[in-house]
């Protein structure tokens, strides 16, 4: 009986075999085509044309031993101090609740 081998020059029908240069191409064709779906979906726009209304503000001037607690609770008609606060620092950049008199601080009109 005589064993039949297959010689390693010999492939299956079909199969496909890449270089390593073959490999970079298809590696960099799919990397591009992920980047192209990315970016297609990332570009769409979340604002709208229209401009937005801004919020209706007014300057306070920060006296001696006020602090931006008491600033907002007089602020806060709806007796949420705390969202009074956070709107207060974000109007005017602050990192944190630190005042100084004669600061002058954007503040909304009506709580």
């Amino acid at each position: 009986m005589s064993a039949i081998t297959a010689s390693p020059l010999h492939h299956q029908h079909g199969a496909v075999r890449l270089t390593r240069r073959g490999r970079l191409a298809v590696f960099t064709l799919a990397l591009l085509v992920v980047l192209a779906v990315g970016f297609v979906l990332a570009s769409g726009a979340v604002g709208t044309g229209e401009p937005g209304t801004p919020e209706p503000t007014r300057v306070v001037v920060v006296g001696s031993g006020d602090t931006l607690w008491e600033i907002a609770a007089g602020l806060a008609d709806d007796g949420d101090v705390r969202a009074m606060v956070a709107k207060i620092q974000k109007l005017n950049a602050l990192d944190s609740g630190m005042l100084t008199a004669g600061q002058k601080l954007v503040v909304p009109i009506g709580g």
